[in-house]
């Protein structure tokens, strides 16, 4: 693929960081159609279904895509609110409170830009503002607490696919995880308290998102990430062993996916005797229809009808003021070393060399 000049390049443009924040995405709408185009992305990569293409191509678009859209459509329409899909709503919100305290915090200029992995505003389009607005550095964050290749490194796949098109690639850096980082657990923590689940819920029921099995055998570092951020979550919180426990939902199809899964475990609970719970879901950094539909619904009713009480979902952590305090620290912390984090950095010497830069150009001929 033939690199390309960014359109709104000149030889005196400023540079900057760039940090492009990235989740999985969303429908552009709560319609089938919206939906379809949505999973026809998202199902077809593969990092995300490990099945040899033609055959799942013909799973996919013979079955799945003839039928889920609309079960999932209807699903959505249930959690959508006036500022469209809560993910990008809520995603929205988070970028716009990490560039206001990047401000606050960063000497030199630093531009942040949300991108999807799937649906829109694409990552593509996140780092053609990125490339406009001059970065020379790019930071990228998955909104992924713990690592997947089906989400942490399928947003790199995805980067790295625009980036062969750019002719001035900028240095660039990934984080890969934050599931144990201190701020991440410590916010988690208090959202937790801030619910008062000590009365909300006899037990504590910690649900990430599942994947199959095969993926843990393979190497992939998910599994035991997951139970790291509760069980570290769970010292802060003093609970007992018996207080809590890790469970993984939104398993699709018919393979073994990690277990126990959160329908189940719940169902269990309440047959047991357990009248209450909290579930907190540490995986997601934004509510999302796996949040607020599937768990905050679809499990609810799940542990009432087996005989349970009381049941408490306990939001993610969205845009609240210690997440987003967490996230900028984090950037900070990734981002060290590079000029417009430093405290050395200097407008006055950089925009001098913005002019020389300039000066070069015009000596051979360029017009700028």
């Amino acid at each position: 693929m033939k690199p390309t000049a960014s359109a709104a390049f000149t030889h005196d443009q400023p540079d900057c960081t760039g940090i492009l924040l990235a989740n999985l995405g969303t429908p552009d709408a709560p319609t089938p159609a919206a939906v379809r185009r949505y999973l026809a992305e998202f199902l077809w990569d593969s990092r995300v279904v490990e099945i040899p293409r033609l055959l799942w191509w013909l799973i996919l678009h013979g079955v799945i895509l003839r039928v889920r859209p609309a079960q999932s459509a209807r699903k959505y329409q249930l959690i959508w609110t006036p500022d469209g899909s809560p993910l990008l709503a809520i995603s929205r919100r988070q970028s716009a409170a990490i560039a206001t305290q990047l401000a606050e915090r960063c000497p030199g200029p630093v531009r942040v830009a949300l991108g999807m992995r799937y649906g829109n505003p694409s990552i593509a389009s996140a780092l053609a503002e990125l490339r406009a607005a001059g970065a020379r550095r790019l930071l990228v964050l998955p909104l992924y607490p713990q690592y997947s290749a089906a989400t942490v490194a399928s947003t790199f796949d995805a980067v790295a696919a625009e980036l062969r098109t750019w002719r001035w690639l900028p240095e660039l850096r990934l984080i890969t995880h934050y599931h144990d980082d201190p701020g991440y657990l410590d916010a988690l923590a208090d959202s937790i308290r801030a619910a008062d689940i000590g009365h909300a819920g006899e037990r504590l029921l910690f649900s990430f998102h599942g994947l199959p099995q095969r993926n843990l055998f393979a190497g992939d570092p998910y599994h035991c990430q997951c139970h790291k951020t509760a069980r570290l979550v769970a010292e802060r919180l003093e609970l007992s062993p018996e207080q809590w426990a890790v469970a993984f939902q939104s398993r699709f199809g018919r393979a073994r996916w990690l277990q126990p899964y959160t329908s189940a475990l719940l169902a269990d609970w309440a047959k047991a005797g357990v009248k209450s719970v909290a579930v907190v879901c540490p995986g997601f950094a934004a509510d999302c229809l796996e949040t607020l539909e599937e768990i905050a619904v679809e499990n609810r009713q799940v542990f009432l009808d087996a005989g349970g009480e009381q049941y408490c979902y306990l939001p993610a952590l969205n845009d609240a003021p210690l997440h987003i305090e967490m996230l900028s620290g984090l950037i900070s912390r990734h981002a060290a070393g590079w000029p417009e984090f430093s405290a050395d950095y200097a407008a006055d010497a950089v925009a001098a060399e913005r002019t020389a830069r300039c000066h070069r150009a015009r000596v051979l001929g360029a017009t700028v």
